[in-house]
Formats: structure tokens, C-alpha cells, sequence
């Protein structure tokens, strides 16, 4: 009598369209006929072993399913953003196997914004600074409405950085206050940079008018040292984060944190700028003074709709699970481990008339109990 051997066969084989390999419906049945014999026996085995080299081509081949890949923009290697940028990149790499984060420096956080609307970056390094300017068509985005193919959007608010100013140490008693750095040259960050950005709206706030000089950041603090700047930026990321390149700087110079005085502050708050009182200790050497008083503005890493409701869902309830492991890598986190949804929230209101928010970002808000009914209408889709 013969006997009838049913083999299953997977349809997860190279070729296949990724949607077909997953359907279990669509699974081959074969069936073969062997006898007794020695030599159907034989047959039997030649045949099995066929069959399971090929299973497991199989499950290698699906195991090398193809991921989404992100290109993920940030300012240069050496700023807060990109190396906030790596350290998530790290974890969503790990938690979140579907997707390919590659970390990409450009010029600064603005190009990122400008290539994710031209589609050559599939997520950006974004703040409520460049969201202003690209919806007034002003400052570096002027011009720039022809170029977008798609709108830039909010998904994730990952911190502030606050902007401050420092003067050489040899200066302190000349150069006091913001004020007297009228006429002065000043490097107030790169071109591209939104930090620069935010220092030259507080020092316009004040009517001061200064000499821009454009360096590069590896010679900062040289320029400093010798005179041929008067003054420089310096900024934090969550008010405990100094950048790289500033310790590089305050190798080749001693630097003092220039604050603004009482009018100063004054004028700010009346302009409808913030202001925050940052502890000298974050910089990690003396820089003069018992405080450090900056101008703060937020921050977010987005994504597009490439990345769906549920997997920008998924990404944020990661980042919350892990932000003090976030943290304790990199305080620029520090302030979403400490009201990861609180946070969201201030991030949403800096710019929820300026750009419109994930859909995955609106659910987990509306979960958190933090979402704005009258926001419904800001919610984009495809």
C-alpha cells in the first residue's frame, strides 16, 4: 500500500511581494506518492531534504524582509541636535525593527526642514523658530513656498534649547549687559542655525544692531581669545545640555556668560519672548557668574505620513517607556523624562497654528489626557 506524505510549503520565497508572504491563505499544498521499497524510501528522504533546504531559504529569505528606511536630517556633528539625534536613533533602531534610522548631519536643523519638504530627507530636526518663518515666508524660508512638495508636519517635541551670549572674561566690566554689544562683532551661531535665529530675534527685540561675523564652530573660542570677536553664542538643550563644540571653545578661551540686565528682561517679556535662569553648574566650568539667563524655544524630531498613526503611536509610547535611559544618555531629554506629556503639549501650542500635527502624535495626546479639542482641525491626513 502506498502511503501519502503532505509537505506545507511556505510562500515566503524571494520574489514574493512582501503582502503575499505574510498571508498564510496563500500557502502551497503539495502532496507526494512514495512506496515501501528501500529505494521509495531513498526517494522519500532526498525529497524531504530538498524540501527543507528549501523551507529554510525560506525563512531566511523573510527574515531579511526589506525595512522602511528614515533619513533622519540634523544640524552638524558636533550640536545638540545631532547628538540628541543619534542617541534616539539608537533606541528606535533597536525597539522598532520595521524601520532603518539613518542619522544625517547637514548644514543645520533648517536644511533639515527644507529637505524634508523637498522629499530628499524622510524625517527633520524642527523648532517653532523655522515653523514661524516657513509659515510668514520670511527670514530663511523666504522665497521658499514654490520649492515645498509636501508640508512639514509635528510628531514627536523632543526638548527647548535656550540661546545666551558670552563675552571674554578680560570684557566682563566693558561689556555688561546685551545692550552694550551694539556696534560690536558678534558671532551669534551659523547661518543655518535656528539658535542663531533666536539671538538675533532677542537683540533686534532691543534694537540692538551689531556686526555679524561668520565663523566656523571648531574656531570659535580662538576668535574669542584673540579679539577678533567681541562676543559669541552659547545655548543649552533642556536647560542642562551644553553643545560639544562649546567645551571646545572654552578650551581656547575664558569665557564670561553675558546676561541681560533688568530692563533687558523687561523688554523680552513685554516682546513675548521667554526667559530662563539656567544654572552656571550645566556648563561644567566657570563661566563668571552665579546664573545663566537664556532665551528658550522648542524643538521637535518629525516624521511624515510615510510613517503611519499607529507606528508614530507606537514610537512616542517607546520613547516615554525609555526616556530616562534617554536621559541619563543625553540630558537634552531631560525634560520629557521628566512630563514626557506635559511637554507635548507646550511643544503643540508653540506651533499649532504654524504646521499641522501627526495623526500618531493626536492619539497619543488624546490617551494622555493633554489634547486640545479645538486642535481637531490641525490634525493632517493623507
Amino acid at each position: 500500500m502506498k502511503r501519502r506524505h503532505f509537505i506545507l510549503l511556505g510562500s515566503a520565497a524571494a520574489g514574493l511581494p512582501l503582502e503575499k508572504r505574510a498571508q498564510p491563505s496563500k500557502l502551497r499544498l503539495h502532496r507526494f506518492h512514495t512506496g515501501t521499497t528501500s529505494k521509495g524510501n531513498a526517494m522519500r528522504k532526498r525529497v524531504l531534504t530538498a524540501i527543507a533546504v528549501a523551507a529554510l531559504i525560506g525563512m531566511t529569505t523573510s527574515a531579511a524582509w526589506p525595512q522602511q528606511d528614515i533619513r533622519w536630517g540634523t544640524p552638524p556633528v558636533g550640536t545638540a541636535g545631532h547628538k540628541a539625534m543619534v542617541t534616539l536613533a539608537n533606541l528606535l533602531n533597536k525597539e522598532m525593527p520595521n524601520y532603518r534610522i539613518s542619522v544625517l548631519p547637514t548644514a543645520g536643523a533648517i536644511a533639515t526642514v527644507k529637505g524634508f519638504a523637498t522629499k530628499e530627507l524622510d524625517g527633520y530636526y524642527g523648532s517653532d523658530v523655522a515653523f514661524h518663518e516657513l509659515a510668514s515666508d520670511s527670514g530663511r524660508f523666504k522665497g521658499f513656498k514654490e520649492r515645498v512638495q509636501r508640508q512639514p508636519i509635528q510628531s514627536f517635541w523632543s526638548n527647548t534649547i535656550e540661546v545666551g551670549l558670552a563675552v571674554h572674561v578680560r570684557n566682563k566690566g566693558k561689556i555688561s549687559k546685551w545692550g552694550d554689544l551694539a556696534g560690536k562683532r558678534v558671532f551669534t551661531g551659523p547661518l543655518p542655525f535656528d539658535t542663531r535665529a533666536q539671538t538675533e530675534r532677542a537683540l533686534d527685540a532691543l534694537g540692538v544692531k551689531f556686526n555679524y561675523v561668520q565663523v566656523d564652530l571648531a574656531t570659535v573660542g580662538s576668535l574669542l581669545e584673540s579679539g577678533a570677536i567681541d562676543a559669541m553664542s552659547i545655548y543649552t538643550g533642556s536647560e542642562s545640555s551644553p553643545p560639544p563644540w562649546l567645551s571646545e571653545a572654552s578650551l581656547a578661551a575664558d569665557w564670561a556668560a553675558l546676561n541681560p540686565n533688568a530692563d533687558e528682561i523687561a523688554e523680552f517679556k513685554k516682546k513675548g519672548l521667554s526667559v530662563v535662569e539656567v544654572s552656571s553648574k550645566v556648563f561644567n566650568r566657570d563661566v563668571h557668574a552665579d546664573k545663566v539667563v537664556e532665551l528658550p524655544f522648542y524643538y521637535s524630531f518629525n516624521v511624515g505620513l510615510d510613517v503611519p498613526e499607529a507606528d508614530v503611536y507606537e514610537m512616542l509610547n517607546i520613547i516615554e517607556k525609555h526616556a530616562a535611559d534617554l536621559a541619563s544618555t543625553d540630558p537634552t531629554f531631560a525634560q520629557i523624562a521628566k512630563d514626557m506629556k506635559g511637554f507635548q503639549k507646550r511643544g503643540v501650542q508653540s506651533s499649532v497654528d504654524l504646521v499641522p500635527i501627526h495623526p500618531g502624535l493626536a492619539k497619543w495626546m488624546r490617551e494622555k489626557g493633554v489634547w486640545d479639542p479645538e486642535w481637531d482641525s490641525k490634525i493632517t491626513r493623507r
